[in-house]
């Protein structure tokens, strides 16, 4: 036996592993544009979250601001108006649950809708659950809330569906306040 037939496997192997690893990076290279090309895109990431200025919100107004293309409502309630949400009780909701990314398994209360602790200010995406209408506020409907003219539904002071084909309450999207005067929606 001779000394190149002792190596003979040892190259053999050698060249299978090099190929192997050459024709991965190859398909890597292939494959990684691809993937990528389902990423977001730069303009829609800077989007995914904005800052809203809310210090020219008064009592009893209301603020619209577009957020992933949907209108978003920025209530700042009146006591009356607040009371009237919290006097509700839980069993006459056609939506009892909360649906709140900030306040994850709760129920639907005004306390558990409401941005901050004392329910002064309602946060709510601006588009009705039964087919997407943007509902009409500043107290329209039944409810004192908004009214939704597409099909009728009608929401509270809360944005909790009271009557009508809405099957849910108004969404509340992720909000957190950066100051007193600033609110950072996504």
């Amino acid at each position: 036996m001779s000394h190149a037939d002792d190596n003979a496997g040892t190259r053999r192997d050698f060249l299978y592993y090099a190929t192997a690893g050459a024709g991965a990076v190859a398909t890597g290279a292939a494959v990684w544009p691809l993937a990528n090309q389902m990423n977001p895109s730069a303009d829609v990431q800077a989007l995914s979250s904005i800052f809203v200025d809310i210090s020219g919100v008064a009592v009893g107004t209301q603020l619209t601001v577009n957020f992933l293309g949907k209108p978003v409502f920025i209530r700042r309630r009146t006591p009356e108006e607040i009371a009237e949400a919290r006097a509700v009780r839980m069993e006459d909701l056609i939506d009892q649950g909360s649906e709140n990314p900030n306040k994850p398994g709760t129920d639907a209360s005004d306390e558990n809708r409401a941005a901050d602790e004392n329910g002064e200010w309602l946060i709510m995406v601006g588009v009705c659950t039964h087919l997407g209408c943007v509902p009409l506020g500043n107290g329209a409907g039944d409810f004192n809330g908004w009214f939704c003219p597409c099909h009728g539904s009608h929401y509270d002071t809360a944005g909790r569906i009271r009557r009508g084909p809405a099957p849910r309450n108004l969404a509340i999207p992720v909000v957190a306040f950066v100051d007193e005067n600033t609110i950072k929606l996504g």
